[in-house]
């Protein structure tokens, strides 16, 4: 599989199969047998291969551990049953068995797989998060060191019966996918959705490991989610680690900044810090408690309408340099945004943005599709104690220091902006570096590609040696830590 999701050798040329036919192709392929294990709703995925017929071929085991203790008594005690850890343990205890009682005696004909799943379907109340975990872990080819397979879903059925119908449906899809489409993988992610649609399942989380995928870039293949539309956004941490949003921001106060980050810089990072510190004192916080994000939206990552995957990569290794949890999404508008997050904690969450982002923000235009306009729009951004924290502008043409309070809002909004001021709703960021306002990412992304040595100043020095050693966003001088040393 390639180490990227780009859209050279990529096709829309995809004939959905039935769900069934996939089954019955993985029980009539006789390389492969293995386990199933689930726990939460049901046996979903494996009652396929049941249903199909042939399964004596495929199936070594299956099994159900609904009984906390008797979960814990097989794959050992947790925190969370439906969890990534979970998962994981289960995959690991059901491989080991199937290779460890089979591999002496079919080994060399027989490539095994290991299926689970662990889920939380909507209770009898209608009260739970419906969300699954589920992943495969298997041999490509008989004696095959394992490649594995782990994504997240969440149910958006208002009945059990469907998101089990659904839960079964995506099971299937991950294993037809892992077996058959894994030299593909822009058919492999778009196939997970096959015979359902983003009202039924959102995939949040896809990661591959293992030896098959040594060379996947999952940060490539959650932009990839994002872009086909199979989720909303999706998240990785600095060391591009592929993150799952609920666990991340679960119970935990959110900021974030959005950006271009082409490159970022020392405002960037001033901006996040400042506000930081400002949301960290008025929950009454350690700042550490507070979960800060560096958001790019997708419309910042076209070029010419299309996807510069190394551009993203680039901006998304900077961001990695210093620190930073980055969040891609397709929300534009920042109450879709403000939305997003709040489905996974119920504390308070910020932005951190600038004057000319606020006075974008009061434009009426991007709100029209909006039966009530900016005052729906609001409504729907300034819930759940939601705050904006706004970094200064100084004009690079006339030197003039603009702030939220002098910001030119529109005559129409400017009651609406002095309420949500005086309730404490937009906040003036404090304590900024004054000596930073004439840093802009453009100015030095120009700069970098025409060989002025001032960018370096402009941005952080891990980000400025990041971008020599990496020879990115056009950089042609020489690295200090790669010229050869002097005769």
């Amino acid at each position: 599989m390639p180490s990227t999701t780009g859209s050279a050798g990529e096709t829309d040329d995809h004939q959905i199969l039935s769900t069934s036919r996939k089954a019955l192709k993985i029980n009539l392929d006789m390389s492969r047998y293995g386990a199933f294990a689930e726990i939460g709703a049901g046996q979903e995925v494996v009652r396929w291969f049941f249903s199909v017929g042939g399964a004596a071929g495929t199936i070594a085991k299956s099994t159900s551990a609904y009984d906390m203790a008797i979960s814990d008594a097989i794959y050992g005690p947790g925190k969370r049953y439906v969890s990534r850890e979970r998962l994981q343990s289960m995959l690991d205890c059901e491989h080991a068995i199937i290779e460890n009682n089979l591999g002496p005696a079919r080994g060399d004909a027989t490539a095994f797989f290991t299926f689970a799943d662990t889920v939380s379907a909507r209770n009898f109340r209608g009260t739970n998060e419906c969300h699954g975990w589920l992943g495969v872990k298997y041999q490509v080819d008989p004696r095959d060191p394992h490649s594995q397979i782990i994504i997240h879903v969440r149910m958006l059925d208002t009945r059990n019966s469907l998101q089990q119908d659904a839960l079964g449906i995506v099971g299937v899809n991950l294993l037809y996918s892992a077996f058959y489409l894994r030299q593909q993988p822009h058919l492999m992610l778009k196939s997970l959705l096959d015979n359902l649609s983003t009202d039924r399942v959102e995939i949040d989380m896809v990661e591959f490991s293992g030896n098959e995928f040594k060379h996947v870039d999952n940060r490539a293949v959650s932009l990839k989610l994002v872009q086909l539309g199979l989720s909303g956004a999706a998240m990785f941490g600095p060391s591009g680690n592929v993150l799952q949003p609920s666990e991340v921001l679960r119970k935990k106060p959110v900021l974030v900044e959005r950006g271009s980050f082409r490159p970022v810089t020392k405002v960037n990072i001033d901006m996040i810090d400042c506000a930081l510190a400002q949301f960290s004192a008025d929950l009454a916080v350690p700042p550490e408690q507070v979960v800060d994000l560096m958001e790019i939206n997708l419309r910042q990552l076209l070029v010419d309408g299309k996807l510069d995957l190394a551009d993203f990569l680039a901006r998304a290794d900077l961001l990695g340099a210093a620190g930073k949890t980055v969040l891609v999404s397709n929300f534009f508008e920042y109450y879709r945004l403000a939305g997003y997050l709040a489905r996974y904690t119920s504390e308070p969450i910020a932005v951190a943005l600038g004057v000319p982002s606020l006075l974008d923000l009061f434009k009426e235009e991007y709100y029209s599709a909006l039966e009530g306009g900016i005052l729906e729009a609001f409504g729907k951004l300034f819930t759940k104690n939601m705050r904006i924290y706004v970094y200064p502008y100084r004009d690079p043409a006339t030197g003039v220091l603009q702030t939220a309070s002098t910001a030119a809002i529109p005559g129409d909004q400017r009651n609406i902006f002095e309420h949500l001021e005086e309730r404490g709703r937009i906040q003036e960021i404090q304590n900024f570096d004054e000596s930073l306002l004439h840093i802009f990412s453009r100015d030095v992304l120009r700069r970098i590609k025409a060989g002025d040595a001032a960018w370096e100043s402009m941005v952080p020095q891990e980000i400025a040696a990041r971008i020599k050693s990496h020879r990115l966003f056009g950089y042609t001088g020489v690295d200090p830590e790669s010229a050869p040393a002097p005769a």
